[in-house]
Protein backbone atom coordinates (compact mmCIF):
# COMPACT_ATOMS: atom_id res chain seq x y z
CA UNK A 1 0.00 0.00 0.00
CA UNK A 2 1.83 3.01 -1.26
CA UNK A 3 2.04 6.02 1.87
CA UNK A 4 3.85 8.80 2.30
CA UNK A 5 4.88 10.27 5.76
CA UNK A 6 4.07 14.12 5.45
CA UNK A 7 4.48 15.40 9.13
CA UNK A 8 2.58 14.27 11.67
CA UNK A 9 0.61 11.55 9.31
CA UNK A 10 0.58 9.08 6.51
CA UNK A 11 -1.00 9.61 3.36
CA UNK A 12 -2.52 7.26 1.08
CA UNK A 13 -2.01 7.72 -2.69
CA UNK A 14 -1.84 6.44 -6.34
CA UNK A 15 -0.02 7.17 -9.33
CA UNK A 16 -1.58 6.38 -12.99
CA UNK A 17 -0.18 7.38 -16.07
CA UNK A 18 2.45 9.27 -17.34
CA UNK A 19 3.66 12.70 -18.23
CA UNK A 20 3.17 16.11 -16.68
CA UNK A 21 1.82 15.67 -13.42
CA UNK A 22 -1.63 16.56 -12.43
CA UNK A 23 -3.14 16.41 -8.48
CA UNK A 24 -6.76 15.09 -8.16
CA UNK A 25 -7.76 16.48 -4.33
CA UNK A 26 -11.05 15.15 -3.58
CA UNK A 27 -14.09 16.51 -1.09
CA UNK A 28 -15.37 16.21 2.77
CA UNK A 29 -15.77 12.53 3.23
CA UNK A 30 -14.98 10.81 0.58
CA UNK A 31 -11.42 8.79 -0.51
CA UNK A 32 -9.42 9.31 -3.58
CA UNK A 33 -11.43 6.21 -5.38
CA UNK A 34 -14.33 8.77 -6.34
CA UNK A 35 -12.00 10.06 -9.12
CA UNK A 36 -13.07 6.28 -10.61
CA UNK A 37 -14.48 8.19 -13.41
CA UNK A 38 -12.18 11.11 -13.99
CA UNK A 39 -8.51 8.68 -13.87
CA UNK A 40 -9.00 6.88 -16.74
CA UNK A 41 -9.54 9.40 -19.13
CA UNK A 42 -6.61 11.79 -17.48
CA UNK A 43 -3.91 9.48 -16.95
CA UNK A 44 -3.64 8.75 -20.80
CA UNK A 45 -2.03 12.26 -20.63
CA UNK A 46 -1.19 12.82 -17.52
CA UNK A 47 0.97 11.38 -14.45
CA UNK A 48 -2.44 11.57 -12.62
CA UNK A 49 -2.01 11.38 -8.74
CA UNK A 50 -4.85 10.60 -6.49
CA UNK A 51 -4.69 10.35 -2.84
CA UNK A 52 -6.83 9.84 0.58
CA UNK A 53 -7.02 13.56 2.54
CA UNK A 54 -6.52 13.44 6.30
CA UNK A 55 -9.65 12.02 7.93
CA UNK A 56 -10.23 9.58 5.58
CA UNK A 57 -9.56 6.24 3.37
CA UNK A 58 -6.50 4.61 3.96
CA UNK A 59 -4.77 7.83 5.14
CA UNK A 60 -4.16 8.80 8.62
CA UNK A 61 -7.44 10.07 10.91
CA UNK A 62 -5.64 11.95 13.89
CA UNK A 63 -7.59 13.32 16.62
CA UNK A 64 -8.28 17.39 17.17
CA UNK A 65 -9.14 19.97 14.66
CA UNK A 66 -8.51 20.14 11.18
CA UNK A 67 -7.82 23.35 8.54
CA UNK A 68 -7.92 23.58 5.19
CA UNK A 69 -4.43 25.18 5.43
CA UNK A 70 -3.17 22.46 7.13
CA UNK A 71 -4.90 20.14 4.10
CA UNK A 72 -3.32 22.31 1.74
CA UNK A 73 0.26 21.62 3.28
CA UNK A 74 -0.31 17.76 3.22
CA UNK A 75 -0.48 18.35 -0.07
CA UNK A 76 2.34 19.93 -0.89
CA UNK A 77 4.45 17.49 1.38
CA UNK A 78 2.86 14.78 -0.61
CA UNK A 79 4.18 16.63 -3.29
CA UNK A 80 7.81 16.92 -2.02
CA UNK A 81 7.90 12.99 -0.90
CA UNK A 82 6.79 12.28 -4.39
CA UNK A 83 9.73 14.41 -6.01
CA UNK A 84 6.76 16.87 -7.93
CA UNK A 85 8.06 20.56 -7.78
CA UNK A 86 5.72 21.48 -10.16
CA UNK A 87 1.83 19.78 -11.13
CA UNK A 88 -2.11 21.22 -12.57
CA UNK A 89 -4.27 21.01 -9.57
CA UNK A 90 -7.76 20.21 -9.54
CA UNK A 91 -9.91 20.25 -6.18
CA UNK A 92 -13.44 19.46 -6.32
CA UNK A 93 -15.92 20.74 -2.92
CA UNK A 94 -13.55 20.76 0.43
CA UNK A 95 -10.68 19.74 -2.27
CA UNK A 96 -11.31 23.39 -4.37
CA UNK A 97 -10.78 24.81 -1.00
CA UNK A 98 -7.68 22.72 -0.29
CA UNK A 99 -6.36 23.96 -4.00
CA UNK A 100 -6.94 27.41 -3.37
CA UNK A 101 -5.04 27.55 -0.19
CA UNK A 102 -2.03 25.19 -1.68
CA UNK A 103 -1.79 27.53 -4.77
CA UNK A 104 -2.00 30.59 -2.40
CA UNK A 105 0.62 29.37 0.30
CA UNK A 106 2.68 27.06 -1.92
CA UNK A 107 2.39 28.63 -5.66
CA UNK A 108 5.67 27.02 -6.96
CA UNK A 109 3.78 23.84 -6.65
CA UNK A 110 0.77 25.21 -9.17
CA UNK A 111 0.77 25.10 -12.69
CA UNK A 112 -2.87 25.18 -14.16
CA UNK A 113 -5.65 25.11 -11.22
CA UNK A 114 -9.05 23.52 -11.46
CA UNK A 115 -11.59 24.72 -8.81
CA UNK A 116 -14.78 22.82 -9.18
CA UNK A 117 -17.58 22.99 -7.52
CA UNK A 118 -16.30 24.97 -4.45
CA UNK A 119 -16.48 28.32 -2.11
CA UNK A 120 -13.60 30.52 -1.04
CA UNK A 121 -15.78 30.96 2.36
CA UNK A 122 -19.06 29.73 3.34
CA UNK A 123 -21.78 32.15 2.02
CA UNK A 124 -25.41 31.87 3.62
CA UNK A 125 -26.47 29.25 1.80
CA UNK A 126 -24.23 26.92 2.71
CA UNK A 127 -24.32 28.09 6.33
CA UNK A 128 -27.80 27.55 6.46
CA UNK A 129 -27.59 23.70 4.49
CA UNK A 130 -25.26 23.07 7.35
CA UNK A 131 -27.29 24.17 10.21
CA UNK A 132 -30.17 21.96 9.14
CA UNK A 133 -27.88 19.26 8.50
CA UNK A 134 -26.59 19.51 11.71
CA UNK A 135 -29.81 19.67 13.71
CA UNK A 136 -30.91 16.79 11.32
CA UNK A 137 -28.09 14.88 12.79
CA UNK A 138 -29.47 16.39 16.64
CA UNK A 139 -26.67 18.40 17.44
CA UNK A 140 -26.21 22.21 17.47
CA UNK A 141 -23.88 24.90 16.23
CA UNK A 142 -22.55 27.43 18.93
CA UNK A 143 -23.01 31.07 18.55
CA UNK A 144 -18.76 30.67 18.24
CA UNK A 145 -19.74 28.50 14.72
CA UNK A 146 -18.28 25.28 16.44
CA UNK A 147 -20.00 22.10 16.01
CA UNK A 148 -22.01 20.36 19.64
CA UNK A 149 -22.68 17.24 18.19
CA UNK A 150 -21.89 13.38 19.59
CA UNK A 151 -20.17 11.44 16.68
CA UNK A 152 -21.54 8.24 18.20
CA UNK A 153 -24.77 9.36 17.99
CA UNK A 154 -23.87 9.04 13.81
CA UNK A 155 -24.45 6.17 11.78
CA UNK A 156 -21.88 6.77 8.38
CA UNK A 157 -24.52 5.19 6.18
CA UNK A 158 -27.16 7.43 7.38
CA UNK A 159 -24.66 10.60 6.84
CA UNK A 160 -24.26 9.41 3.43
CA UNK A 161 -28.29 8.82 2.90
CA UNK A 162 -28.61 12.58 4.24
CA UNK A 163 -25.82 14.23 1.31
CA UNK A 164 -26.78 11.75 -1.70
CA UNK A 165 -30.23 14.01 -2.33
CA UNK A 166 -27.91 17.89 -2.04
CA UNK A 167 -25.33 16.01 -4.28
CA UNK A 168 -27.21 14.47 -7.26
CA UNK A 169 -29.41 15.17 -9.01
CA UNK A 170 -33.02 13.40 -8.27
CA UNK A 171 -33.04 10.91 -11.88
CA UNK A 172 -29.21 10.38 -11.30
CA UNK A 173 -30.04 9.68 -7.93
CA UNK A 174 -32.64 6.82 -8.64
CA UNK A 175 -31.16 5.49 -11.32
CA UNK A 176 -27.88 5.26 -10.31
CA UNK A 177 -28.35 4.76 -6.10
CA UNK A 178 -27.73 1.24 -5.43
CA UNK A 179 -23.86 1.72 -7.19
CA UNK A 180 -23.19 5.07 -5.53
CA UNK A 181 -23.69 3.28 -1.88
CA UNK A 182 -21.87 0.52 -3.05
CA UNK A 183 -19.01 3.15 -3.92
CA UNK A 184 -19.15 4.92 -0.95
CA UNK A 185 -20.01 2.05 1.78
CA UNK A 186 -16.72 0.77 -0.06
CA UNK A 187 -14.60 3.26 1.67
CA UNK A 188 -15.81 2.25 5.02
CA UNK A 189 -13.84 -0.70 4.61
CA UNK A 190 -10.72 0.97 5.56
CA UNK A 191 -12.76 3.09 8.70
CA UNK A 192 -15.18 5.84 8.93
CA UNK A 193 -14.51 7.96 11.58
CA UNK A 194 -17.25 10.31 12.54
CA UNK A 195 -14.84 12.81 14.59
CA UNK A 196 -12.24 12.91 11.67
CA UNK A 197 -15.63 13.86 9.12
CA UNK A 198 -16.82 16.59 11.60
CA UNK A 199 -13.48 17.91 11.96
CA UNK A 200 -13.46 18.33 8.32
CA UNK A 201 -16.61 19.39 7.80
CA UNK A 202 -15.45 22.31 10.44
CA UNK A 203 -12.45 23.07 8.43
CA UNK A 204 -14.66 23.93 5.13
CA UNK A 205 -16.73 26.15 7.57
CA UNK A 206 -13.65 27.99 9.12
CA UNK A 207 -12.37 28.65 5.58
CA UNK A 208 -11.29 31.82 4.04
CA UNK A 209 -10.09 32.93 1.03
CA UNK A 210 -11.67 35.63 -0.73
CA UNK A 211 -9.83 38.48 -0.14
CA UNK A 212 -6.73 37.16 -0.76
CA UNK A 213 -7.99 35.15 -4.47
CA UNK A 214 -6.26 38.22 -6.21
CA UNK A 215 -2.82 36.96 -5.07
CA UNK A 216 -3.29 33.44 -6.84
CA UNK A 217 -1.17 33.49 -10.06
CA UNK A 218 -1.97 30.08 -11.63
CA UNK A 219 -4.21 30.18 -14.70
CA UNK A 220 -7.17 28.99 -13.53
CA UNK A 221 -10.03 27.44 -14.66
CA UNK A 222 -13.49 27.93 -12.24
CA UNK A 223 -16.04 25.12 -13.10
CA UNK A 224 -19.33 24.19 -11.13
CA UNK A 225 -23.27 23.13 -12.05
CA UNK A 226 -25.85 25.68 -12.26
CA UNK A 227 -28.13 23.12 -10.28
CA UNK A 228 -25.46 22.74 -7.50
CA UNK A 229 -27.67 22.19 -3.90
CA UNK A 230 -24.88 22.08 -1.98
CA UNK A 231 -22.73 24.79 -2.96
CA UNK A 232 -24.79 27.12 -5.09
CA UNK A 233 -23.14 28.32 -8.11
CA UNK A 234 -22.90 32.01 -6.99
CA UNK A 235 -19.82 31.36 -5.02
CA UNK A 236 -18.27 30.11 -8.66
CA UNK A 237 -19.04 33.47 -9.77
CA UNK A 238 -17.22 35.47 -6.96
CA UNK A 239 -13.88 32.60 -7.57
CA UNK A 240 -14.07 33.88 -10.87
CA UNK A 241 -14.11 37.47 -10.26
CA UNK A 242 -11.55 37.59 -7.65
CA UNK A 243 -8.81 35.22 -9.41
CA UNK A 244 -7.39 37.13 -12.16
CA UNK A 245 -7.97 36.11 -15.35
CA UNK A 246 -9.99 32.80 -14.13
CA UNK A 247 -12.26 31.35 -17.02
CA UNK A 248 -15.90 30.56 -15.44
CA UNK A 249 -18.05 27.22 -16.73
CA UNK A 250 -21.43 26.46 -16.03
CA UNK A 251 -22.33 23.36 -16.92
CA UNK A 252 -26.50 22.92 -17.46
CA UNK A 253 -28.18 21.28 -15.03
CA UNK A 254 -25.22 20.04 -12.81
CA UNK A 255 -25.13 18.71 -9.40
CA UNK A 256 -22.47 19.20 -6.67
CA UNK A 257 -21.49 15.23 -7.85
CA UNK A 258 -21.47 16.70 -11.79
CA UNK A 259 -18.02 14.80 -12.34
CA UNK A 260 -20.35 11.88 -11.25
CA UNK A 261 -23.50 12.33 -13.20
CA UNK A 262 -21.95 14.02 -16.47
CA UNK A 263 -18.08 12.63 -16.35
CA UNK A 264 -17.35 13.07 -19.91
CA UNK A 265 -18.77 16.73 -19.96
CA UNK A 266 -16.52 17.40 -16.57
CA UNK A 267 -13.32 15.91 -18.17
CA UNK A 268 -13.29 17.50 -21.49
CA UNK A 269 -13.85 21.11 -19.55
CA UNK A 270 -10.71 20.07 -17.58
CA UNK A 271 -8.44 18.42 -20.34
CA UNK A 272 -9.35 21.22 -22.82
CA UNK A 273 -8.54 23.96 -20.24
CA UNK A 274 -5.21 22.64 -18.71
CA UNK A 275 -3.77 21.69 -23.06
CA UNK A 276 -4.06 25.47 -22.86
CA UNK A 277 -1.78 26.17 -19.84
CA UNK A 278 1.74 26.85 -20.87
CA UNK A 279 5.32 25.57 -19.18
Amino acid sequence: MPTAHVDDIDIYYEEHGTGDPLVLIMGLATDSQAWILQVPEFSKRYRTIIFDNRGVGRTSKPAGEYTIAQMADDTAGLMDALGIARAHVLGVSMGGMIAQELALRHPEHVRGLVLACTFPEPDVGVEETRRLSITQFGGSIAPDGTLKIDPAQLDPMMFFSHLMPMVFNPDFLQRELPTLMQLFGGALQWGFNMDAILAQVQATMTHRCTERLENIKAPTLVITGDADLLVPPQNSKILAEKIPGAKLVLVPGGSHGFNFETPDVFNRHVLDFLSTVAN
